[in-house]
């Protein structure tokens, strides 16, 4: 796959460039990131987690309407083929984490995997940051949540279904597309359709509880899939489900439209109507309570057809997780006068 270099102009850029001639193809580039930190604290209302970890930035699978696309600007990079393939590691993550677990006012929160860029995008293969961290998790009996669009989190089922009996763990496979054809062009660096609902099948085989995000929902592009992949993804095990509708930034607005005008030019304008009919005028409502909430008959419609098939389907509800500080498991009794000098043996953090 070749993405030409291709960027809107990022708001802290005091000067742009712009190509006379067809850009050249965007090449693949990896930097270090060498963090002092890697758990990221998360305040938002919308959010039912606090905390999150992500071992890389950017993400190589370059879906067309990637809501952290603007983040790359804060590196000095671009939102386009720069967030696409200009990609940051951070080679020291498992050390920071099992320093953060490590700390005594540590409480066994949730923790996700990766709340802004894939924590099992195709730099994983080689650098199994991801893997480290949650063997770094699994050591300080932290529950975890992992949200991917790879099957590349199968080569990982083992270990998570360790992690779900131990403290808690699930997978949530994200598809927003059920036709491969249309998958391939807004999501181009992701697995097709067909090879997510096998990993929900591989993890629900080794007893990870697993569920499907319908993410984000493109009316005119992608709502008509909904029945196909809540029957697939049911049938492959997953036990619940959830849809999110699309949200373009200025940022993400100018590359969904240039992929999308490529791709389906008759009907990019259709699509653009629709959102912003579902946005109240607008094609992003960053506001919290808002963010991941459609309006209008045509959102109304799809959550109708949504929930139709859910409950048809046998899907369970998810209850939202309160993600409070888990209580840690009792420390055992001092079995000598020589062991209570120094209190109660330490089991974790």
């Amino acid at each position: 796959m070749r993405l030409a270099t291709a960027n809107p102009v990022s708001r802290f850029a005091a000067a742009h460039v712009e190509w006379e001639v067809p850009p050249p193809p965007a090449n693949l580039q990896v930097f270090e990131d060498h963090s002092k930190s890697i758990l990221a604290r998360n305040d938002s209302p919308d959010l039912h987690f606090r905390w999150s970890v992500n071992p890389y930035r950017g993400c190589f699978h370059a879906c067309a309407y990637c809501y952290a696309r603007p983040t790359h600007e804060h590196l000095g990079l671009g939102a386009g083929s720069d967030f696409d393939r200009k990609l940051v590691v951070k080679p020291n993550a498992p050390e920071l984490l099992r320093q953060a677990l490590s700390k005594p006012s540590w409480q066994r929160e949730f923790i996700l995997f990766s709340g802004n860029t894939d924590c099992y995008q195709p730099l994983e293969h080689h650098y199994r940051l991801t893997r480290a961290c949650l063997e770094v998790c699994h050591a300080f009996g932290t529950p975890i949540g992992v949200i991917t669009k790879s099957a590349l989190v199968c080569r990982d089922a083992e270990l998570l279904a360790e992690m779900g009996r131990a403290a808690g763990a699930e997978v949530v496979l994200s598809i927003p597309f059920h036709h491969a054809p249309t998958c391939r062009a807004v999501e181009p660096g992701t697995p097709p359709p067909a090879r997510r609902y096998e990993a929900i099948r591989v993890l629900s085989e080794a007893g990870v509880r697993v569920g499907v995000n319908i993410a984000p929902v493109i009316p005119g592009l992608s709502d008509h899939d909904i029945p196909a992949i809540l029957k697939a993804a049911r049938e492959a095990g997953a036990q619940h489900a959830r849809v999110l509708p699309v949200r373009l930034s200025p940022q993400v607005e100018a590359v969904f439209t240039e992929r999308v005008g490529a791709t389906f030019p008759g009907r990019v304008a259709s699509v653009l109507g629709k959102i912003r009919r579902m946005r109240g005028g607008e094609l992003n409502d960053a506001r919290f309570g808002e963010r991941f909430r459609g309006q209008g008959e045509e959102w109304a419609s799809t959550m109708a057809l949504f929930r139709t098939w859910h409950d048809r389907l046998g899907y369970t509800e998810r209850p939202e997780r309160a993600y409070a500080p888990a209580r840690p498991p009792a420390a055992p009794e001092p079995t000598s006068p020589q062991l209570s000098l120094f209190g109660a043996l330490k089991t974790g953090p």
